[in-house]
């Protein structure tokens, strides 16, 4: 209990002074001043415990907790951004299935899969898987979810197929292993788990795991599989 209020005590200290410089300032007295006629020397008394009126702290522990408290201020701040999908009139199903998957994907709670077919602008069927929570994270959805860009497959994504070139790329994501080498065809693993996510439509998608096709007027067809990464307790 005592540590807690120590600690408590500290972080007050960090947040109501700027600078180390300040919170000794804090600690010198009036008649400390009169005596040693010498701020700078009133300072470096404070500092070494002969001279002050509350807490001590050290420069470095100070300076430490500053730093600190800042990168916690700074991460509270980046939790509270506003969701892509926030405040957007979302008018097709699939566009209200990323809204209502984009705090999970962000946070980390769930990992996504979305495969979509679709013609690309030059009138090309082109299909693949792609990782929701990497696109989030490297690509802005304001445009998505406002009805101004399509979300398409790259061959940047798990996979991607064009079905009048017939050129077909995989590439392993921060989130998904593609494993392209299996009796079953195409399959994912969890990099959080480990478990591996089937997108065969008649087998199980795995532990963990959901399918949903969803009926969509912008996309040829859509399936999301969502992917709850089992936590230790």
């Amino acid at each position: 209990m005592e540590e807690e209020q120590s600690g408590s005590a500290v972080d007050n200290i960090v947040n109501d002074f700027e600078t180390y410089e300040s919170f000794l300032d804090s600690q010198i007295t009036s008649l400390d001043l009169y005596y040693l006629e010498d701020e700078e020397l009133a300072r470096q008394l404070v500092e070494l415990g002969y001279r002050g009126s509350g807490e001590m702290l050290k420069r470095e522990e100070f300076e430490m907790r500053k730093v600190a408290a800042e990168a916690a201020r700074l991460a509270k701040k980046s939790q509270k951004k506003v969701l892509a999908s926030a405040g957007k009139d979302l008018k097709d199903n699939f566009l209200i299935a990323l809204a209502e998957r984009e705090e999970a994907n962000r946070s980390g709670k769930m990992t996504s899969i979305i495969f979509i077919r679709d013609y690309n602008s030059h009138g090309q069927e082109i299909s693949g898987y792609i990782d929701y929570s990497h696109r989030l994270k490297t690509e802005q959805f304001e445009g998505h979810f406002g009805g101004k860009k399509k979300l398409l497959p790259r061959s940047t994504d798990l996979s991607f197929y064009n079905w009048d070139t017939q050129s077909c790329t995989y590439n392993s994501s921060p989130y998904f292993q593609v494993i392209t080498d299996n009796a079953s065809g195409l399959l994912f693993k969890s990099k959080r788990d480990r478990k591996t996510i089937h997108v065969d439509p008649k087998v199980s998608p795995g532990d963990n795991t959901t399918r949903s096709l969803i009926e969509t007027n912008l996309y040829v067809q859509v399936v999301i599989y969502d992917h709850i990464t089992r936590r230790k307790s």
